[in-house]
């Protein structure tokens, strides 16, 4: 049988053990791909928001160019506190906002873990995942779609959002509010030199 990867129940099982675990790529060679957008961003100002954060460093890594106003969701609880302790390690102290949210669901009504509300009006200029679209892509198209949506409502005027996936179909689903390209296409190692070419895929989501 797959793995559940949609259900809340494998992740609580899963981070009640794991402290850290990078999907796809690492979040040093996924900040690489998201500079040229970065650049275009205000650190003291811009807001980001982190889709599925789970127990990756990725967080970290903006918080070092700068980026403070980074809010990591996930909506599982056991990975927002991993991921505040991942930042307690690396800074000594936490900064950024951890929420617990589903991402097929509102997402401007969240339940911020720092007691800081979320108002209806606060957009965001960049919204990222990687492989949180996939986990969700386990319970169909439909819960894709709900997650599309959920993420055009929190986008900011000209914000995009940037998705991390194995798959070169991810977004091929119709009835999406955005125009999808291919950002970057990252070839997997081999084991072999006669090994098929296999690639993760990176997206950049414009809306319509």
């Amino acid at each position: 049988m797959p793995t559940d990867f949609d259900k809340q129940t494998y992740w609580h099982h899963r981070f009640a053990n794991e402290t850290s675990f990078e999907w796809l790529l690492s979040s040093a060679d996924f900040i690489s791909i998201l500079k040229p957008l970065l650049i275009n961003l205000e650190p003291s100002s811009a807001r980001i928001l982190h889709l599925g954060s789970g127990t990756s460093d990725l967080h970290n890594h903006f918080r070092q160019l700068g980026f403070l106003d980074v809010t990591n969701v996930d909506y599982e609880p056991l990975a927002v506190e991993r991921g505040r302790q991942l930042e307690q390690q690396a800074f000594g102290d936490v900064k950024m906002k951890y929420s617990v949210a589903d991402a097929t669901k509102s997402l401007l009504s969240s339940s911020n873990s720092n007691d800081q509300e979320t108002h209806n009006n606060d957009k965001f200029d960049l919204v990222v995942d990687k492989s949180t679209a996939d986990a969700i892509s386990c319970g169909g198209d439909e819960q894709v779609r709900n997650m599309a949506h959920c993420v055009r409502e929190c986008l900011a005027d000209d914000a995009v959002w940037v998705s991390m996936s194995y798959s070169e179909s991810r977004f091929d689903i119709g009835e999406i509010p955005f125009n999808v390209e291919v950002l970057a296409k990252i070839p997997t190692p081999k084991n072999a030199a006669t090994d098929p070419d296999i690639f993760h895929w990176c997206y950049l989501l414009r809306p319509k």
